[in-house]
This record gives C-alpha cells, sequence and structure tokens, in this order.
C-alpha cells in the first residue's frame, strides 16, 4: 500500500459520516477475489471499503443495463484484466456480486454469461437483504 493510499484511508476513517455497512460476498466471488494477485485486492479492497462508508471509490463505474446502484471497479495488472461488481443498492450491506478475470481481449464489454451470474446473484442478494433473520445468523 502506498503513503498515498494510506492518507486516503485516514482521511476517510476521519470523515465517516456514519458507520461503514458491512461487506456481504454472493455466491463464490470472495474465493474468486482471493485469486487475484496480492496488489489487485489491496486495490479493490480499498476501493471496498471506501464504497462500504459510502464515498465513490476512484475506479468504480456504473455497469450499464442494469439499473442504477450496481457498480464495477476494473483494474489492470500484468497484462490482465481484473474487475469486481458489487452492490449500493440495498443499505443492509455491500454486496459483492462477482470478481473475475476478464479472458476476452477483445473490447471492453463485459461478457453476457458473466451479466446473467451478475444478475442472479443480484437477485440472490436482494433475498438475503428482504429476509433480517439470513442477516443476523451472518454476524
Amino acid at each position: 500500500m502506498t503513503d498515498y493510499e494510506l492518507t486516503l484511508i485516514v482521511r476517510s476513517i476521519e470523515r465517516l459520516s456514519r458507520a461503514a455497512r458491512p461487506l456481504r460476498w454472493v455466491g463464490s466471488s470472495r474465493k474468486d477475489y482471493q485469486e487475484f494477485p496480492s496488489k489487485v485486492q489491496d486495490s479493490f479492497g480499498f476501493e471496498l471499503f471506501l464504497a462500504q462508508t459510502g464515498q465513490h471509490p476512484p475506479s468504480a463505474k456504473p455497469l450499464k443495463g442494469l439499473g442504477g446502484g450496481i457498480v464495477e471497479l476494473i483494474d489492470d495488472f500484468d497484462g490482465d484484466t481484473f474487475r469486481a461488481v458489487y452492490t449500493v443498492r440495498l443499505e443492509s450491506a455491500v454486496y459483492v456480486l462477482h470478481a473475475f478475470k476478464k479472458k476476452s481481449k477483445q473490447g471492453i464489454k463485459t461478457p453476457r454469461s458473466d451479466i446473467e451470474l451478475i444478475k442472479r446473484r443480484l437477485r440472490d442478494a436482494e433475498a438475503d437483504h428482504a429476509d433480517p433473520r439470513k442477516r443476523e445468523s451472518k454476524k
């Protein structure tokens, strides 16, 4: 972690207007994320922290075609492109819906199979959010 990133973290903590929302992982997103290079995990980890605290991560961009509140993080490392998709639509938590290494070398568009997986996992996150008993048992 660079001094700049550390400074941003300290400033972010000082400016917290509310407690950080918990981070919830849907499906295999956590396992997939843990397979990323450590540099990518560090970068995305900091950006997810910003999302948890209600701030806008620097590399975050809306994922088109899924409505508001679905956000994609992108990081290039060693010739590969890594992505993490999360939602801030649900008040109870930030849900990480998908983490993957982009395989296609043609264009920047997210592959249809990944979009379909994100849609299914968003439904799972919405179901989790709707059932407070599930959230309590995960604490």
